[in-house]
């Protein structure tokens, strides 16, 4: 893939970070990816981007639930039962929303206590122990950005951003991409306002979600099944910032579908 970097392409590498094994309440997520990474005999390099599936966080933080042990609610195994769906992460979904937004042939679409919109609350329970529990997002990805970061700057002394993802639907479009759901060290923005394109026309809409598009890349690099829920991007120029994960979510007063 290739990158603009004042007007200059460079070269971006994905390389998935493997052999990290199960994840437990307590890990240190820095720990187990920078082992990992000595396992491949890999280190980190100043300007690299660490991409880090939430379900790992989840679980280093203790965000799954037991399925055995939810007692879903009578209006949760209606729903269920008519669309042939699993009462439990149904109750689960709507005990995680902050409100529901749509509820249509056997799919619901939720917006959390973060602000994201999408299926479920994102609840899920596929890559997790086959069934037997669900995984929840982190209560605050932003922050468990920040401390993976703050993890691996104190072993290796190198300040690497942190991007935390998820795989959300779209609307109008068909299928799941990867989406950044926590942000640390990095803008997630590339603003082009202002600037004119090749043809001197002065663009005057053009904020590109590169912290989405970094997700998306980290997620075909890694892939669905292959146990790599980590990866480093190297090559790529982001600009350093403060910025989290919610700075990506549209404000309601400019959201023309709220």
């Amino acid at each position: 893939m290739m990158a603009r970097r004042h007007d200059k392409a460079t070269e971006l590498r994905a390389i998935p970070i493997t052999g990290m094994g199960e994840v437990l309440p307590g890990d240190s997520v820095a720990d187990t990816i920078l082992a990992a990474l000595r396992r491949q005999k890999l280190k980190l390099m100043p300007g690299d981007i660490v991409v880090v599936t939430h379900k790992i966080v989840s679980k280093a933080e203790a965000r799954t639930v037991m399925l055995d042990r939810v007692q879903p609610s009578p209006a949760s195994r209606r729903w269920a039962a008519r669309y042939r769906l699993d009462a439990r992460l149904v109750h689960l979904a709507v005990q995680q929303a902050k409100r529901v937004v749509r509820r249509r042939r056997g799919v619901i679409i939720t917006e959390t206590a973060h602000g994201f919109v999408c299926a479920n609350s994102g609840v899920d329970a596929s890559n997790v122990d086959g069934g037997r529990s669900a995984v929840l997002l982190p209560a605050d990805p932003d922050r468990s950005a920040r401390e993976i970061r703050l993890g691996i700057r104190k072993k290796t002394g190198i300040s690497v951003p942190v991007l935390i993802t998820d795989s959300f639907g779209r609307p109008w479009r068909e299928g799941l991409c990867e989406v950044t759901i926590g942000v640390a060290g990095m803008k997630p923005f590339r603003d082009f306002r202002g600037r004119r394109d090749p043809h001197g026309y002065r663009l005057r809409a053009s904020v590109e979600a590169v912290a989405d598009e970094l997700a998306c890349m980290a997620g075909l690099a890694c892939g669905k099944l292959s146990r790599s829920p980590a990866c480093v991007i190297r090559g790529f120029p982001c600009e350093p910032g403060r910025e989290g994960a919610r700075s990506i979510i549209r404000p309601g007063k400019r959201d023309l579908f709220r």
